[in-house]
């Protein structure tokens, strides 16, 4: 691997775990400024103390969430994106690239593709691109995949979560992010197809914060590389506390009653 990029995604994974907690927080240019991202410093701060790996963010924002002080935070920029109010919210477009990001001191970069959309051609182009000046870079890729148009029953189903992780690979990702499938052995075979890290989504706010601590722990046993996940962290009303949870699950493979010890008022 190039030196370059071994070295940044030890600031995003865990170098003895070689395991991560990665928060997204891209939202405001998906819905806009929903609870938890109103503050983005305070709210980097919270993910900071608790333990967080990484934050994965819009251009905009590395600004924004930079604390100047206290302990580092790995940056994942992100570089496509698209809105709600599109008639075509499932469209990512590139809008950065992977030397602003490199200007911006990003750790590693992002890209989102939608399987089954009618711009899926479009999209994968652009994954692929991007893969190829990563590469040239030094720069570690995550590519989010997921599965959703008209074609597509069930974007949980796990042959198609399986389909998505594969397609993030095969086109050059360092990393790729998709939703759970459900179980572990279903999960398991989706890491195996992958050959590569695999983190899991963590979809709309989950209503118990003990299913979401679940599916993480059943996530890492079927060899799972962690997790990317936004709303089910920065909209706790603890985050600290959760992300300190989550540390002693993902990098200190605790069960979770025994990771809940003391923290059980967050439940």
């Amino acid at each position: 691997m190039h030196i370059g990029k071994a070295i940044r995604l030890e600031r995003i994974f865990n170098r003895n775990t070689m395991r991560t907690i990665i928060v997204p927080m891209d939202h405001g240019v998906t819905v806009g400024p929903i609870a938890g991202l109103e503050k983005m410093r305070d709210t980097v701060t919270n993910l900071v103390a608790g333990g967080a790996n990484a934050g994965l963010v819009h251009k905009g924002q590395v600004k924004l969430g930079h604390r100047m002080q206290g302990r580092d935070f790995g940056c994942i920029v992100h570089l496509s994106a698209g809105t709600c109010l599109s008639p075509f919210p499932n469209v990512k477009r590139l809008v950065t690239t992977v030397e602003e990001a490199i200007r911006l001191g990003a750790d590693a970069v992002s890209v989102h593709v939608n399987l089954g959309d009618e711009t899926e051609g479009q999209m994968l182009m652009d994954l692929g691109r991007v893969a190829a000046s990563a590469s040239e870079w030094g720069m570690p890729l995550l590519a989010m995949v997921y599965a959703r148009g008209p074609k597509v029953p069930d974007e949980f189903d796990p042959a198609i979560v399986a389909h998505c992780a594969r397609v993030g690979a095969e086109l050059g990702a360092d990393v790729v992010k998709v939703n759970y499938p459900g179980s572990a052995e279903s999960f398991a075979h989706v890491v195996e197809c992958a050959g590569v890290p695999v983190v899991i989504a963590g979809g709309a706010k989950m209503d118990s914060t003990r299913d979401f601590l679940d599916m993480v722990r059943t996530s890492l046993d079927a060899g799972g590389s962690g997790l990317s996940v936004g709303r089910n962290v920065f909209q706790h009303r603890d985050t600290t506390r959760l992300v300190e949870v989550l540390n002693r699950i993902v990098h200190e493979d605790a069960p979770v009653d025994e990771a809940i010890k003391g923290y059980e008022d967050i439940l």
